[in-house]
């Protein structure tokens, strides 16, 4: 089986070629596509590429190629990527194109935040398709510098309407977290007959039959290899069938061979492909002038040509990337150290410093301070365009070149602090041993045993990381103030984390930072790491109360650069009842966590986000953001998970997680799971009507003040008790709720205590609470809650026998409860409705009804006034998108124009 197009020809890949064809026709359409194509090394990603590429017709195609050699430089491949794109940068906001020149180093300024690089790269893409469609090809994603990979995956997951194609290939198998959640299309081996036609037609002449099995059976459709391995075979091995079969992976065995056969080339060849494996831009005018240095002419080229293993035009392209690999890998250090030294003498250290200083670093066998230093001030662009994994491989290169001990160490703590930034907190406890064979002075000292001690909390946020965090902090005392309130927040944060388990953890964390903040600030700090240590420490000594006045001005103190804290600001907005921070912070915190490429935070944004989404009644969304997390081979953040199984109320799956749930968090020292799992065992039994076991529940996990959980929980201990008809209880719990929710005084918290109140207070004043609770929940975001408290109106209402007012409260919470697959709580108000002679009938959905949730909530921003660049850059898409979706959502609403928008939602 054959697939053409455009000249090219696949054999076996008419499935492959078929879904680029269509990927292309729907570009050409207006709308855009991303594509992953993941495959083992030689299975045909690169000639699907080109297929693509041949195929693209009159739309404009930019290429990348991966180089791992490359792959510790920021921006890198996104700068090649981008390139040919850089005419249209005018057409950007300023912001976004000040943001990209200064990521890819043709101007100065602040070191950019990753979430504008990555508007800037979407409106960069959009800007171009708007000329003409755009086909982007990104090939070997495995080596791309890890900032260029996190923008492409920001980028790919906003693409929908610009007329953009994304192709991105990468090897498999392999590091499986790259780009989860991603349109996939994965590339297997050949079809037998096509496998056997291939190779057919690249062996020299007959062949047992029992060897030519033997190849198709070991190659398994891999065409590089079909094509590859019959070249290491003797005539006899191929007659004959000697020779043993061969264990080795075929891409281990496939590079092997390239290496057979660039050991059978003359030496200036050998040498010019290892020049251009080393020099990743394939620049061939710079490559000939590094070859001009090795004394390297151009006639060395025939050979490397002749034996198809390289071409060399416009760029210099290898065969396959496994050329380049093993090129690379088969060169003696010296041979190695040569040609580094050559293409750094011809990179302009004016014109691509970084490039000059990574060639320099390779040439050099020893200590060289002066390589070192240029290293060091290399890692500080690279800092200042956002690159802090690549600044930290340059940082520990420039220690290892270092002679003099005490700047070596504070050249390895300064990359142990770039890796923990980058979101690497495993790789950091043996930097930070090797920076303590150095000398260090005393704040140096306390900036390792605080840095040992944050990497321990990232990784292990049980109550072993307490003492040592209070340690650190300590020895910051009077050194450094910044750092020692960062570090108190800390060691608190631990504390509230180990909870129940943690002995006096808290209070003697909140005791050593009420007496050491004072001494190093006559006024209260204002930034939100000292507003959160004030507020928390409050909190711990005086009572919820107290605390909420600065906890508030913490949230709103939060800024970009404050995304680390997402751990405890999120928890805080639940504290607080503040639904529309929960959602800002979430939301943004999520995007931001993408494009810093720090996967230890990635996993924790996605769940927090999830859980937001989950009160939204938008379970289908938290349930796809929970699978990506999964994705990440670390313990997760258990909140969202348990209170989504929580809510769908499927009993024998949320039993399971609250059982796995207890068992973690005891063996790891979180106390605050245990508050968890008893929260999502009330709510379940609350939606399932069983309202003995969500009094038990509740009661166990209300009885420690976990940040975040126990008002919550309080409310379902409300309505489980006064189902139990247990007053007493029932009236303690809503006493308890009511001194945080008058501080609090959000309308989550007063809708909250009204319906506590509805619930535990005076009967005769029963109603008018319902009512309040239903009008104040209603005007926040939370829809679940709304719900809810519809539900308990609805079946008050119906005891007080006035069926027809009931029904409408009911009917309203079974369709949110139903809509969202709240199982539970769905049953129970069907239930109730059933009571009231109705029959619940399967939802249907009117016309505002789909729309999907970002389609609603562009909408929401377009009532609202915003133009589509402000849509866009608030909800991190192109404002074509914004246009294209306004377009759905006017279609799906029979309405022309904007200014009809805000009655056809009402409509909702």
């Amino acid at each position: 089986m054959r697939s053409e197009t455009a000249g090219t020809v696949l054999r076996g890949r008419r499935r492959e070629t078929d879904a680029l064809d269509e990927l292309l026709r729907e570009v050409r359409a207006g709308h855009s596509r991303v594509l992953v194509l993941r495959g083992e090394a030689g299975i045909g990603k690169t000639a699907l590429l080109d297929h693509l590429s041949a195929g693209a017709g009159t739309a404009r195609v930019v290429r990348v190629v991966g180089v791992e050699p490359e792959s510790e430089i920021a921006y890198s491949a996104l700068q090649q990527l981008c390139a040919p794109l850089l005419g249209h940068l005018d057409g950007l906001p300023a912001p976004q194109r000040d943001t990209l020149a200064t990521a890819f180093g043709l101007g100065s300024g602040e070191p950019p935040e990753a979430l504008l690089v990555g508007l800037a790269v979407l409106g960069l893409f959009a800007e171009a398709a708007a000329e003409r469609p755009l086909v982007c090809l990104v090939d070997d994603l495995q080596w791309v510098d890890r900032m260029s990979e996190v923008i492409l995956t920001f980028v790919a997951r906003r693409l929908q309407a610009e007329s953009v194609a994304l192709v991105l290939a990468l090897r498999s198998p392999g590091d499986e977290r790259f780009l989860p959640g991603l349109p996939e299309l994965r590339v297997d081996g050949l079809p037998a007959a096509d496998a056997g036609d291939l190779l057919d037609t690249v062996l020299p002449g007959p062949v047992d039959a029992h060897v030519r099995e033997r190849i198709l059976a070991e190659t398994r459709g891999n065409p590089l290899a079909l094509r590859e391995l019959p070249r290491g075979l003797t005539p006899a091995e191929l007659s004959f069938g000697f020779g043993a079969p061969a264990a080795a992976p075929v891409a281990d065995r496939v590079e092997d061979g390239f290496r057979r056969r660039l050991a059978a080339l003359p030496a200036d060849t050998r040498t010019l492909l290892l020049a251009a494996a080393v020099e990743p831009v394939g620049d061939v005018p710079l490559l000939w002038r590094a070859l001009d240095r090795l004394g390297v002419g151009p006639d060395a080229a025939a050979a490397a040509e002749a034996a198809g293993l390289l071409r060399i035009g416009t760029r210099v392209r290898f065969q396959h990337p496994l050329v380049r690999s093993a090129c690379w890998r088969s060169a003696s250090p010296d041979e190695l150290r040569a040609v580094h030294r050559a293409l750094a003498k011809v990179n302009d250290p004016g014109q691509d410093p970084d490039r000059h200083a990574w060639h320099r670093a390779h040439a050099t066998p020893g200590p060289d301070d002066d390589v070192a230093g240029e290293l060091e001030r290399t890692a500080g662009r690279a800092l200042a365009r956002g690159g802090r994994s690549a600044a930290a491989s340059f940082l520990e290169r420039a220690a290892e070149l270092t002679q003099d001990p005490k700047l070596r160490a504070a050249r390895v703590l300064a990359a142990a602090r770039a890796r923990f930034a980058s979101g690497a907190p495993e790789a950091v406890p043996a930097l930070l041993s090797a920076a303590e064979l150095g000398p260090l002075d005393p704040l140096q000292r306390a900036g390792v045993e605080r840095l040992r001690a944050q990497a321990a909390f990232a990784l292990d946020r049980g109550r072993g990381a307490v003492a040592p965090l209070l340690e650190a902090a300590r020895r910051l005392d009077g050194l450094d103030p910044a750092a020692a309130r960062e570090t108190y927040l800390w060691a608190l944060g631990a504390a509230m984390h180990a909870g129940r388990l943690g002995d006096d953890d808290l209070h003697r964390a909140a005791d050593a930072a009420r007496h050491a903040v004072p001494a190093h600030h006559a006024e209260p700090a204002q930034d939100a790491v000292g507003l959160f240590l004030t507020g928390l420490t409050v909190r711990a000594t005086a009572g919820y109360g107290p605390a909420v006045p600065h906890l508030r001005r913490a949230l709103a103190a939060l800024t970009d650069d404050d995304a680390p804290l997402l751990w405890l600001s999120a928890p805080v907005a639940h504290e607080l009842w503040d639904d529309a921070a929960w959602h800002r912070l979430t939301e943004r915190a999520l995007a931001s966590a993408r494009l810093a490429g720090a996967r230890s935070q990635l996993p924790t944004a996605l769940t927090f986000r999830a859980g937001a989404l989950v009160a939204e009644a938008r379970f289908a969304e938290a349930g796809d953001l929970l699978r990506e997390a999964e994705a990440f081979a670390q313990p997760l953040h258990p909140s969202a998970a348990l209170t989504l199984a929580a809510h769908r109320g499927v009993e024998e799956h949320a039993a399971r997680l609250v059982e796995a749930t207890v068992r973690e968090a005891e063996a790891r020292g979180e106390g605050r799971w245990l508050g968890l799992a008893g929260y999502a065992e009330a709510v379940l039994h609350n939606g399932l009507g069983r309202y003995p076991a969500a009094l038990e529940a509740a009661r166990r996990a209300a009885a420690y003040d976990d940040l975040a959980l126990t008002g919550w929980t309080l409310g379902e201990l409300v309505e489980a008790a006064a189902r139990c008809g247990d007053a007493a209880a029932a009236g303690e719990a809503r006493e308890r709720l009511a001194e945080r929710t008058a501080a609090a005084g959000t309308s989550w918290a007063l809708g909250t205590q009204a319906l506590a109140d509805a619930l535990a207070g005076p009967a005769a004043a029963a109603e008018d609470r319902y009512r309040e609770a239903v009008e104040l929940l209603g005007g926040t975001r939370l829809v679940l809650q709304t719900a809810r408290a519809r539900l308990l109106y609805g079946e008050w209402l119906r005891r007080e026998n006035r069926r027809g007012a009931a029904r409408d409260h009911l009917r309203a919470a079974h369709e949110v409860f139903a809509a969202a697959g709240a199982e539970g709580f769905a049953g129970r108000a069907g239930r109730e409705l059933a009571a009231t002679g109705e029959t619940v009938r399967r939802r249907t959905a009117g016309a505002a009804d789909t729309l999907t949730a970002q389609e609603a909530q562009i909408a929401r921003l377009a009532v609202a006034g915003r133009t589509n660049p402000e849509i866009g850059a608030e909800l991190f898409l192109s404002p074509r998108t914004v246009e294209w979706h306004l377009r759905k959502v006017f279609g799906k609403l029979g309405i022309a124009s904007r200014r009809e928008l805000a009655g056809a939602l009402r409509e909702r």
